[in-house]
């Protein structure tokens, strides 16, 4: 790995960075308050560090860092340290073959997923890339699989459920993409609904070609133009300005329906008589009837007084909320955003027409 100037990961960052990350997870990406903490936690443990894909060797090792299961769930225990054993696991089987990770990247943004990784940085020394999966979030493991074909075979390791009960568990899985993602996704619904995850090694040439680079800055950005914003209005304003986005809507929220199965929180949410679907994160939106916005495309949920970002699983009827909608041409997104049929499962989860919108030339 070569020299390079890197940024300065202070408590300041982090709540930016966790703030914004939460705006690009578009209802999903993990809890805001967990992210804040979290990162904290691994400013006041060591030295986290974030370097640009540009100063790794093209064969070095990157492993990706995640969260998976149902943002609602109620009987999710994951740790902080379940996060780095998740890591250590990865990094003990490669040592085993003779192989190094040179550094951890974060699977997308998000409230947590911003800021995952810096603890496991601060405890193993690791850099992070300035990358992620994807720059928003995402639902499925094949989605932040940046490319990766569904029967490559790859390393995932999940962590987590309540200590000295049925639910703990600790998983190393070899096996085909698709099948790994699965194995893990039920794996944290046995957990309790939440596991943590590293995943799919991959070598810094391939990340720089298929991931989603310098994500920390935008994320950032938002963050900051929210917290120093006057109100929920001009935070919305700035948030939608950043992104070359609109405010969609304003107004009360009139439902929320939810249902928390296989590892997935899939529902609805009617803003004004304006219909919303998710699946993990915010999928369609559709403002008088007509679609105004689709995966990836972001949809994303403030506060209208305060202009803090909601999540799906946090959100509930009567708030008053305002959704701002950006086009996925703002966002950086990774290879995991260009398959058309990894879009196939989101249309049978929310029942509504996807594809043909995010794909429109297919």
């Amino acid at each position: 790995m070569k020299n390079n100037n890197h940024t300065e990961i202070t408590d300041e960052w982090v709540e930016h960075v966790a703030v914004g990350g939460a705006i690009l997870g578009g209802g999903g990406g993990g809890s805001l308050n967990e992210g804040i903490n979290f990162g904290k936690l691994a400013v006041e443990y060591g030295n986290p560090r974030i370097r640009s894909v540009s100063v790794f060797d093209a064969s070095e090792v990157i492993l990706t860092v995640s969260g998976v299961g149902a943002p609602a769930a109620a009987d999710s225990h994951v740790k902080p340290a379940d996060y780095v054993q998740a890591v250590e696991l990865i990094i003990n089987r490669l040592n085993e073959r003779g192989q190094t990770v040179a550094a951890l990247m974060t699977n997308e943004m998000g409230g947590f997923a911003s800021v995952n990784g810096l603890l496991q940085s601060a405890v193993t020394g690791l850099p992070i890339l300035d990358a992620a999966c994807n720059g928003r979030a995402h639902p499925t493991g094949p989605m932040g699989s940046i490319g990766l074909s569904g029967d490559e075979t790859v390393l995932q390791a999940g962590v987590g459920g309540k200590a000295y009960t049925e639910q703990r568990h600790e998983l190393l899985v070899e096996a085909h993409l698709s099948s790994a993602a699965d194995t893990i996704r039920q794996t944290a619904e046995a957990a309790g609904g939440l596991v943590a995850v590293a995943r799919n090694p991959i070598t810094a040439e391939y990340a720089e070609s298929n991931a989603a680079l310098s994500v920390y800055d935008q994320a950032k950005a938002l963050g900051e133009a929210v917290q120093t914003a006057d109100d929920g209005e001009s935070a919305a304003a700035e948030v939608a300005s950043l992104l070359d986005g609109e405010v969609a809507v304003t107004g009360t929220v009139d439902s929320r329906e939810l249902e928390t199965a296989g590892g997935f929180d899939t529902g609805t949410v009617v803003v004004d008589g304006n219909k919303l679907t998710f699946w993990n994160e915010y999928m369609t939106l559709n403002r008088n009837s007509k679609r105004v916005a689709t995966f990836p495309d972001l949809i994303t949920t403030l506060d209208a007084d305060t202009g803090r970002p909601i999540s799906t699983a946090e959100i509930t009827e009567g708030q008053s909320v305002t959704v701002v909608v950006a086009p996925a041409s703002s966002l950086t997104l990774g290879a995991g955003m260009k398959d058309p049929g990894l879009f196939h499962p989101v249309e049978e989860a929310v029942g509504k027409p996807v594809v043909e919108y995010a794909f429109p030339e297919v």
